[in-house]
């Protein structure tokens, strides 16, 4: 761990296989809290390289708890976080938008580190019982078009760092692996980044997976699409930009995406846009997420047809039904 330290303080890059040792060791318990505490401190400090975030993703991947479903004709919408923009839960409540429209959501999520609430406290202050078991999942998929996987469940190695990331509180390269490591590995993806250059990155990896994905990075330094700024869209042979009034809305300010200063505060929000009662630029951003998504998973309509679906899911309460019934 000596020389990956050494190697890390000097900000060189490290190979696919010690990136993938080293998480696999730390997932594994056998490098100490200081260790890892430096590590991962000092980790912040560089940039990260393709072959680094490949070699964590898999060692990851490797300690995970699997899952697979019969069907695996499905999507998952999450963002790196670590924006720091504090906006209400875009990707969680446009996951259920997009199941309202008839779309199998396997989402992926945890509590939030570095924001006050990530989408495993909104939906378990709403009362959604997390499982880790397959057969209860794939039903309530099956049935409902939507189930969640609980990180925490999927990924027991993490518990030796989640105190450590606790008390730094900031975002650190396990932010940009959240969206990689679903442990259902979906067949397509929408996926939100903070910065251009990870977008790229994730690009090539998402490339390599044979996936059909959408990366999404708002040029103004969101993780989603919030319609305050142009859209970076880097998708399978696409690489584009695309301004607020082609996701049919118009301009977004950013006070108008804040998530409130609790968790309550938080999930009433949720509860309040997917009931149809949010703010139109609420609604603006929940439909052009939610029909970004749409798209991922069908390419032969147009984006704008797209988004005339999500916005009816969330119209007709199909969302607001699709979340009472994964509640139920």
């Amino acid at each position: 761990m000596k020389q990956i330290l050494q190697k890390t303080f000097n900000q060189l890059p490290l190979s696919y296989n010690e990136s993938y040792e080293t998480l696999l060791k730390m997932g594994k318990g056998e490098i100490s809290e200081i260790e890892m505490t430096a590590f991962i401190s000092a980790f912040n400090m560089k940039e990260i390289s393709v072959n680094e975030l490949k070699g964590f993703r898999d060692a990851l991947l490797d300690l995970s708890v699997r899952v697979s479903f019969s069907a695996n004709d499905s999507i998952d919408m999450c963002g790196t976080g670590g924006d720091e923009k504090n906006t209400f839960n875009v990707s969680t409540i446009s996951s259920f938008v997009v199941a309202g429209a008839g779309y199998r959501v396997v989402k992926h999520g945890n509590y939030g580190v570095s924001s006050l609430c990530g989408s495993s406290n909104v939906l378990e202050y709403l009362g959604y019982q997390f499982s880790s078991n397959s057969s209860f999942l794939e039903q309530q998929l099956d049935s409902t078009g939507i189930c969640f996987l609980h990180a925490p469940l999927f990924h027991p190695a993490m518990r030796h760092v989640a105190t450590i990331r606790k008390v730094l509180g900031i975002k650190t390269f396990f932010n940009l692996l959240g969206p990689l490591v679903n442990p259902a590995q979906p067949s397509h993806q929408l996926v939100g980044v903070f910065n251009l250059k990870i977008a790229r990155k994730f690009k090539y990896l998402l490339e390599e997976s044979k996936r059909q994905f959408l990366v999404v990075h708002n040029t103004d330094g969101y993780d989603e699409a919030t319609l305050t700024a142009p859209l970076k869209l880097l998708g399978n042979q696409m690489d584009t930009e695309i301004f607020p009034g082609e996701l049919n809305a118009a301009q977004v300010l950013p006070k108008d995406l804040h998530g409130g200063s609790s968790i309550k505060e938080a999930a009433s929000l949720f509860t309040r846009i997917l009931s149809g009662n949010g703010t139109k630029s609420q609604t603006d951003v929940i439909a052009a997420n939610a029909g970004l998504a749409i798209h991922c998973m069908n390419t032969n309509l147009s984006l704008s047809d797209c988004i005339m679906e999500a916005r009816k899911s969330i119209e007709s309460k199909a969302a607001l039904t699709t979340l009472q019934n994964a509640l139920s």
